[in-house]
């Protein structure tokens, strides 16, 4: 089973935060530039994904290479479980649009 990348980066602007994901990837990091949530950070419209079990590795490691954050996170996305949802046929949405569509299961 692959980990869920549970970690968030926040920066002040994006040059960093290609720059950590440059960092990142060649010190052999599981990560993924992703659209900031406007949640954590009104700042930089990019954040980095990443194992936040990780976190004591990478902050050192982004210093070491002069990349700035503005924070880091533990953070799961409202969905995360998403397609634990979707595979439910007792969600009422999901079953109109089974029911809607002459039984045929369109996702």
């Amino acid at each position: 089973m692959v980990e869920e990348m549970d970690g968030l980066i926040t920066f002040y602007n994006s040059y960093h935060a290609i720059r950590a994901e440059k960092v990142l990837r060649s010190a052999g990091y599981r990560v993924a530039l992703i659209p900031g949530p406007r949640e954590l950070s009104p700042n930089c419209g990019v954040a980095l994904r990443f194992l936040y079990a990780h976190s004591e590795e990478v902050l050192p490691l982004l210093s070491g290479n002069k990349v700035e954050i503005e924070a880091m996170h533990e953070y799961r996305p409202r969905t995360a479980n998403w397609p634990e949802i979707a595979a439910s046929t007792e969600d009422p949405v999901r079953r109109l649009r089974f029911n809607r569509l002459g039984g045929k299961r369109f996702l």
